[in-house]
Parts: structure tokens; C-alpha cells; sequence
């Protein structure tokens, strides 16, 4: 992927993530799955979002046949990338799931869907938990050679979700999908064989292992026990 024009100087380009996109010029995918780890506020949803417009998909979610808004809120950033595809091969299919717009593509599968909801488990995700609807989303309607860009998944998925999630990506991938994910959870970074790309506030995008990032070290800290990270933290 790389960034073609930079405007100067306001949003989306004073993002960490952005700036961190714009002083390396280019940012490559190289493995099936990429995770974007990072804070709040570093840009990874921003991110997440650029891709998926300059890919062709619509803004606030769905597949490239999704051509609905209710309130666009999308940044110019999809507008300054070009995506560059190995080989120039093309996914077969893909979907763009954003956490804080699904309710917008639930509905939108309803008033499209004329067959029974096959493509989305039977059943119309109103009529199932954010959780539910979601995985039936993977496991129905993510099909393999697709391109899936999904912000921050673990917003809808218990423990066991993001599990059954990383079990479906696995079977997706050995089918040549491709994943690029918005995440903080841990369970997600253990994706067997995926580049962890870390933003850090700064806006430096770099890769690191997954016993370094950041919400990996924080989980463990706190599990390890739980009452001692407490007090410390509120101690300041």
C-alpha cells in the first residue's frame, strides 16, 4: 500500500498512524493476516477505514456491493492510497466489518437479502446477538480468496468468539483470504503466523512479536495478579 499525495496539516494526516504511514511512504501486508495494534487514538481504525475505501468498499461497511450511507463520517484518507496486489491478483469476494456501524449493515442486509438470509447463516442478524450475528457473518457469507478488513472484531465476541473467530480466519487463510484487523485484543495477536504491526503514539508503525505488544505485556501483567496491578495503578 502505498500514500500518493499528502495534504498538509489536518485530520486525517495529523493521525499517529497516518503520520507514521506518511514518513515510510509505504506500508506492505506481507503475510495472510495482519494485525494493527496500538492505542487509542493512534489511528488504527483510520487506517482500517482508508484501506478498506481505496479497496472499494463501502465506507461504513459491507461488501463492494454495499452502496449505502447514514452518516458519512469516513476521512479523505482512501482517497490518497494505492493499493498494490501481488501478482495482480484480485480477491475473489471480501467484506469490511467496522465495531460501531454494524447495526447500519444489519439493517441493509435485511432490505437487500431475497434468499433467506443463505448467505449470512439463515437467519437476519437483527434477529441474533452482535456476537451471534457476527460470527455467522464469518462463517456464512466469508468465503475463500476473499480480502477481509474487520475493525475491531472483539467489540461484538466473547472470549470464546474471538477463539471461533481465530479457528475460521485459519480455515479462510489455507483457502488464500487475506485478513487485515484493528485490534486490541490478545487472543487476536495470537493469530498463528500474522505480522503484528504496533503504532505507537509517536506514529512509528513497527513490527514486533507478539510477546511484545503492548496489550500482550498489560494482560499478562494484570492476570498475573490482578489486586497488585490495582493498587498500584490507583496509587498513581
Amino acid at each position: 500500500m502505498r500514500l500518493d499525495e499528502v495534504p498538509g496539516g489536518k485530520y486525517p494526516f495529523r493521525v499517529p498512524a497516518v503520520r507514521g504511514l506518511v514518513s515510510a511512504g509505504e506500508l506492505r501486508f506481507d503475510t495472510p493476516v495482519t494485525l494493527i495494534a496500538g492505542g487509542n487514538g493512534s489511528g488504527k481504525s483510520t487506517l482500517i477505514e482508508g484501506i478498506a475505501v481505496a479497496a472499494g468498499f463501502n465506507p461504513e461497511g459491507g461488501s463492494t456491493s454495499f452502496n449505502f450511507a447514514t452518516r458519512p463520517s469516513e476521512s479523505s484518507l482512501g482517497e490518497h492510497l494505492t493499493l498494490v496486489r501481488t501478482a495482480g491478483r484480485k480477491p475473489r469476494t471480501g467484506f469490511f466489518l467496522r465495531a460501531e456501524s454494524y447495526y447500519n449493515v444489519a439493517t441493509e442486509i435485511e432490505r437487500l437479502d431475497e434468499n433467506g438470509f443463505d448467505s449470512y447463516g439463515g437467519v437476519s442478524p437483527h434477529h441474533r446477538s452482535h456476537g451471534e450475528s457476527f460470527l455467522d457473518l464469518a462463517t456464512h457469507r466469508f468465503g475463500p480468496g476473499g480480502l477481509y478488513l474487520l475493525d475491531e472484531p472483539e467489540a461484538a465476541l466473547s472470549v470464546q468468539g474471538c477463539l471461533a473467530l481465530l479457528v475460521r480466519m485459519a480455515d479462510l487463510v489455507e483457502s488464500g483470504s487475506q485478513f487485515i484487523i484493528a485490534t486490541h485484543s490478545p487472543i487476536l495477536l495470537a493469530s498463528p503466523g500474522a505480522t503484528i504491526l504496533e503504532i505507537d503514539p509517536a506514529g512509528t508503525i513497527d513490527r514486533v512479536p507478539f510477546d511484545r505488544a503492548e496489550a500482550v505485556v498489560m494482560t499478562r501483567a494484570f492476570l498475573a495478579d490482578p489486586n497488585r496491578f490495582l493498587t498500584k495503578l490507583m496509587a498513581g
